[in-house]
């Protein structure tokens, strides 16, 4: 049996794909897909691993590699008739999805599959994707009376829209609001950096002086740097009341009702399959047994750290009271004069560390780091069909074997989604003797060059591409040859943070820090003085970013345990405030409107997993503090236990088969510096 699509290494035409195109061919894949499937359960009555497995493998590889590139263009390149295709089709794969999760037939076959004499003959990788499988049919509804699969479809197909209208609106009003200042003066204490951005903001839309956007770069400069509090409070206004009832632009934008029937009809959907709530729904695919664990989890945390937060915040009103005549500190000072105490105690400036990490040299430190620890080597390859000028492509190899490919889109503009992600293009997958190699997508939204000079991180942006990078490699370096299991793929959601947190510790580590920092012009690296200064900073105000992951962490478990018509979004996020939070905003901000990862992405009931992940994450790094940061050995162990696993196993397992023991929170606690008290 040939497969075209393994016939070679095929990538997406990105310059190819025209929106006219993109429902028709996604609607033909799909009906390609039903009949081969319903085709497939007439002719079969003894179901193998191969018989059934690897033939869906073939339908669903297919359909993936056709949505991939469409649902990435609709992130990075995003225009109105891109969103209508892709909102279109998302119809029409959720309708798929839910048909193929509650077919009755599909569902004996696996149970069939798990009973048969062959199941005993399967490895390990094979029987774990059989076993979800059966429990993702019995999520998808496949048991229930024919009435309330009818109602589950429904209520599936409704929540894919309104996550899409959700982002729609947020993306809109982050574009909408663009503020032209033409007096530099009143642009005071913004770096340089942020000035030539605003500059070229500017120049773009032909207009004079500095154009001001909700941009996260713009954003975060101007509440971080700018001296006038007329100005950050504007700005802070305008960034946390986007696509609200408060917004400037409530009437087109707003995603009040939108959050409310979304966290409504994930309340309907899990009690049709008769869990007591969404959030125990959910939980069935995650390493966290059940919500009161979470709660009593995140809660413990807030314990120990909640005290430091309180002094870490009273420090900073200390020193802000200086300067405020008397005034009290509002939510719109607190970057600003956070940095400054920052500046004050330890001389760590991010935007004067700029010029010694030029993403260039940064990348290549990191792809350093990663040879020394995993033997990769990075190459660029030129002439890569891309969506976009600034995308770059590479390949990563182990003793002259290709094992991956990833696309890099680093900088910020327009019709861009906010954040930074990694999203998969190309899953691993063998299949008679024919081998694709991973491949996958990572976006930032660093500001681009400008004046001359090359791209300059802040050291916390080489955080973030450190974080970003650690998804990369588990998505690139798993070694499991089936699709539903290889990569991130079948890993739960509350682990796969693990390796991308992970990461995010050798940009703390002096040897590493050197390999990744060099002044733009002259190569000189980050000073003895300098290095010792960012890493005393390491852990400044760190209880009060704990905190404030709690607060978000806790919201989201209790309206998706609580809230079951949605009405009490507001008050439980108010509550939350009240019990973890050091900081409590002013009313008109709404925050929660923006909240994607839970309203518009795969983290709702799992917005905690970034703190499980972390501790994991901590104390699988403490084995390299204790080995060697670039031990070889320990760096093969954590490449061969947990990295090349995917979801080929339980993430508890992995990490003891690395570890030798079952995870401690104490090194997350002793990495942030957060002193408490274990008896």
């Amino acid at each position: 049996m040939s497969n075209p699509l393994l016939e070679k290494q095929i990538l997406p035409a990105f310059s190819r794909i025209k929106t006219d195109d993109i429902k028709p061919a996604i609607k033909t894949i799909i009906k390609d897909n039903k009949e081969s499937i319903e085709k497939l359960l007439q002719e079969k009555k003894n179901y193998t691993w191969h018989s059934l497995q690897e033939a869906l493998d073939v339908l669903s590889e297919r359909l993936d590699q056709a949505w991939s590139p469409v649902n990435h263009l609709n992130s990075v390149v995003n225009t109105p008739a891109l969103r209508k295709a892709h909102d279109d089709c998302l119809l029409l794969l959720s309708s798929f999805s839910t048909w193929l999760g509650q077919n009755v037939l599909l569902y004996t076959a696996y149970q069939q599959l798990a009973g048969s004499e062959q199941f005993d003959t399967l490895n390990q990788a094979q029987k774990k994707i059989i076993h979800d499988q059966l429990r993702d049919f019995r999520l998808a509804g496949v048991t229930l009376p024919e009435e309330k699969k009818k109602r589950f479809a429904e209520i599936h197909q409704q929540l894919s829209h309104l996550s899409s209208q959700f982002f729609g609106h947020l993306l809109d009003a982050t574009m909408a609001w663009k503020k032209i200042v033409t007096d530099k003066e009143a642009l005071a204490g913004l770096p340089e950096s942020a000035l030539s951005l605003a500059r070229q903001q500017a120049d773009s839309e032909k207009t004079e002086g500095y154009l001001l956007t909700l941009k996260f770069p713009s954003y975060y400069a101007a509440i971080t740097y700018c001296d006038n509090p007329i100005l950050r409070e504007e700005i802070y206004t305008a960034y946390t009341t986007r696509a609200s009832d408060q917004g400037l632009y409530a009437k087109k934008f707003d995603n009040s009702k939108i959050m409310q029937e979304i966290v409504t009809l994930r309340h309907e959907m899990a009690a049709l399959l008769n869990f007591p709530d969404y959030a125990t729904y959910s939980l069935q695919t995650k390493m966290a047994s059940d919500p009161e664990s979470v709660i009593t989890f995140l809660r413990d945390l807030a314990e120990k750290s909640r005290p430091q937060a309180l002094q870490e915040l009273e420090t900073l009103k200390s020193f802000a009271e200086k300067n405020l005549n008397g005034k009290p500190l509002q939510a719109w000072d607190i970057a600003y004069f956070s940095e400054k105490l920052k500046q004050a105690h330890y001389a760590v400036d991010q935007e004067a560390l700029r010029p010694w990490f030029p993403l260039e040299k940064v990348l290549n430190g990191l792809f350093t780091i990663v040879e020394r620890l995993y033997g990769a080597t990075f190459h660029q390859q030129k002439h890569i069909d891309c969506w976009h000028k600034d995308v770059l492509f590479y390949q990563i190899e182990k003793e002259g074997k290709p094992v991956g490919q990833f696309y890099t889109d680093l900088y910020a503009r327009e019709h861009k989604k906010d954040g930074a992600w990694m999203d998969v293009c190309r899953n691993r997958w063998k299949f008679n003797n024919h081998l694709q190699i991973p491949v996958a997508y990572l976006v930032c939204n660093f500001m681009p060059p400008a004046e001359g000079k090359p791209a300059l991180l802040t050291h916390e942006e080489v955080v973030t591409l450190f974080h970003e990078f650690g998804h990369v490699f588990h998505h690139l370096f798993t070694q499991i040859d089936y699709p539903d299991a290889a990569g991130i793929n079948g890993v739960p959601w509350d682990a796969v943070e693990l390796p991308s947190q992970f990461m995010e510790n050798w940009c703390w580590q002096k040897e590493s820090l050197q390999l990744i920092s060099g002044h733009y012009e002259t190569g000189e690296p980050l000073s003895e003085k300098k290095l010792t200064q960012l890493l005393e900073a390491k852990n400044f105000q760190s209880a009060m970013m704990l905190v404030r992951q709690l607060e978000f962490s806790l919201f989201d478990m209790r309206i998706h345990i609580e809230d079951k018509q949605g009405k009490h979004i507001q008050k439980i996020l108010d509550e939350v405030r009240q019990e973890v939070a050091v900081i409590i905003p002013p009313k008109f901000n709404r925050f929660q409107h923006g909240f994607s990862h839970i309203f518009d992405g795969g983290y709702a009931s799992g917005y905690y997993s970034y703190l499980w992940a972390e501790v994991l994450s901590a104390d699988a790094f403490s084995a390299f503090e204790e080995e060697g940061i670039f031990n070889r050995e320990t760096g093969k162990r954590f490449l061969n236990n947990i990295l090349s696993r995917g979801g080929s196993m339980e993430p508890e397992e992995m990490f003891i088969r690395f570890r030798g023991r079952k995870p401690s929170v104490d090194a997350l606690l002793r990495h942030k510096g957060i002193m408490c008290d274990h008896n």
